[in-house]
C-alpha cells in the first residue's frame, strides 16, 4: 500500500490516544475511539501530541497541496498553492527542524536541477537514517505488541519516503545501477515495498536491458511464478514491453500492450496520450491498484523509456510506437473521449487538433526529458509539468 499522509497523520494520533488511555474495558475503548474520530476530524488540536505530529500534521497539508492540487492547478491558482506549502513546511521545520519530510519536500523547491537534488539526497541520506532510527527506538521503548510494531513502522516511514526519492532521481540522472542499490535497500528494511521499489528497479532494469534482472521481479511483485503476458503491474508490464521492443520482439511487445489494456481502464487513451505528471515530492501519489489513475502515473514515471531516442512525431521511439499501438486498439467510444480531451486542451491553447479518420493527431508528444536545469519538485516554478 502506498504511504498516504492523511493516513499516516491519523495513525501517529490514535497511537498517542490509545496510549494515553486509562482504560482496558472493550465498551469504553470503543467509546473513547468513536470520541477519538470526532476530534481528529473537528478539533484535533484538544488531542495529545507532540511537536513532531504537529509538525507531521503540517507536512501532510502541505503534500495535499503540491502533489495533489498543484498539478490540476489554473497558473492564477498555483502561486497561493506554492506560498501556503511553503508555510506549512516553515512551521513543520519550526516544530521539528530534523523532519526529513519536511527537508526534503522544502529542498526540492530550492535546488534547481535534478542532479543538485540527488546530490542533496545522496549526501543526507545518513543524517535522515540516523534521525528515523533515533525514533524508532524511542516508539520501542514507548509501546508494546502490536502498537509497537506500527510504531517503529511511522518513524521509520520518512527515511523509507527519502531512500525512495533517490532512486526516482537517480533514474532521473540516469543512474541506474546506484538506484538498483536503493531499491535494494529499501526491500531490505521493508519486504511489503510500501515505497514502490520493485516498480522503480523494472525501470531501472529496463534502462539497462537487464532482462533477467527484469524477469526477475516477477515472482516478488506477483508472490509465485508468473509469465510475462500475467502481469497485472503498469510498471512491470511497460518496462518489459520496452525491452522487447528494444531487441525487436515485437510480437512480445504487442502481447505486453494486450496485457496492459486487459488490467487497466481506458488503457488505450493512456496509451495513446502519454501524459507527463510532476513527481509526487512526499512520495508516490497514493492511487488505487488497478486503477485508471494508476496507469496514468505508471506512464508518466516511464517517460524515461518512452521517450529514448527521437522520432518525427517528437516522441522517443518506444513512445511513437507505443502511440501506434494504443491507436489500434481505441475503441469508438474511446476515439470520441479522445477526441473530445485534445480538443478541449487544443482550444485552450488557441488551435484546433483534431484527429484524422485513422486516429492520429497533429498534438505534439509530451515534451522532452526532463531538463537538468528545471528544478525537481512541484514547488519549483518549472516543476508544474
Amino acid at each position: 500500500m502506498p504511504f498516504d499522509p492523511q493516513r499516516e497523520d491519523y495513525q501517529r494520533m490514535g497511537l498517542l490516544f490509545a496510549n494515553s488511555l486509562t482504560t482496558t474495558n472493550p465498551v469504553e475503548v470503543a467509546r473513547s475511539f468513536a470520541k477519538f474520530g470526532r476530534q481528529f476530524a473537528q478539533d484535533r488540536d484538544k488531542l495529545p501530541q507532540t511537536d513532531d505530529d504537529r509538525a507531521f500534521h503540517l507536512v501532510a497539508n502541505a503534500t495535499a497541496l503540491i502533489d495533489y492540487q498543484l498539478p490540476f492547478a489554473s497558473d492564477a491558482q498555483a502561486q497561493k498553492l506554492i506560498d501556503q506549502a511553503h508555510v506549512a513546511l516553515e512551521e513543520a521545520l519550526k516544530l521539528d527542524p530534523r523532519n526529513p519530510d519536511a527537508l526534503r519536500m522544502e529542498r526540492a523547491s530550492q535546488i534547481p536541477s535534478f542532479e543538485g537534488y540527488y546530490d542533496y539526497l545522496r549526501e543526507h541520506r545518513e543524517e535522515a537514517r540516523a534521525t528515523c532510527e533515533e525514533r524508532a527506538q524511542r516508539a520501542r521503548e514507548a509501546y508494546d505488541g502490536d502498537r509497537q510494531g506500527l510504531a517503529c513502522m511511522l518513524a521509520m516511514a520518512p527515511y523509507l519516503r527519502w531512500l525512495a526519492a533517490l532512486a526516482s532521481k537517480a533514474i532521473v540522472c540516469g543512474h541506474n545501477h546506484a538506484a538498483l542499490d536503493y531499491c535494494h535497500d529499501l526491500l531490505d528494511l521493508d519486504p511489503t515495498d510500501a515505497a514502490g521499489a520493485n516498480r522503480s528497479a523494472a525501470i531501472a532494469y529496463a534502462k539497462l536491458e537487464d532482462q533477467e534482472g527484469l524477469t526477475g521481479l516477477l515472482p516478488q511483485v506477483h508472490g509465485r511464478t508468473a509469465r510475462p503476458a500475467e502481469v497485472r503491474d503498469a510498471w512491470l508490464l511497460i518496462s518489459l514491453c520496452a525491452l522487447c521492443y528494444k531487441n525487436y520482439d515485437l510480437d512480445g511487445a504487442q502481447q505486453l500492450v494486450d496485457a496492459l489494456c486487459r488490467s487497466y481502464p481506458h488503457a488505450p487513451i493512456t496509451l495513446y496520450l502519454q501524459r507527463e505528471l510532476p513527481d509526487g515530492v512526499f512520495s508516490r501519489l497514493a492511487v488505487d491498484q488497478g486503477s485508471e489513475d494508476e496507469l496514468i502515473l505508471a506512464v508518466s514515471e516511464c517517460t524515461v523509456l518512452l521517450q529514448e531516442g527521437r522520432d518525427s512525431s517528437a516522441r522517443g521511439s518506444f513512445g511513437a510506437w507505443m502511440m501506434r499501438e494504443a491507436d489500434k486498439r481505441l475503441t469508438s467510444e474511446d476515439r470520441r473521449s479522445l477526441q473530445d480531451f485534445l480538443s478541449e486542451e487544443a482550444a485552450g491553447e488557441g488551435a484546433q487538433a483534431p484527429l484524422d479518420d485513422r486516429g492520429g493527431s497533429g498534438v505534439q508528444g509530451p515534451g522532452s526529458s526532463p531538463d537538468p536545469g528545471v528544478g525537481p519538485g512541484p514547488l519549483s516554478d518549472g516543476g508544474r509539468g
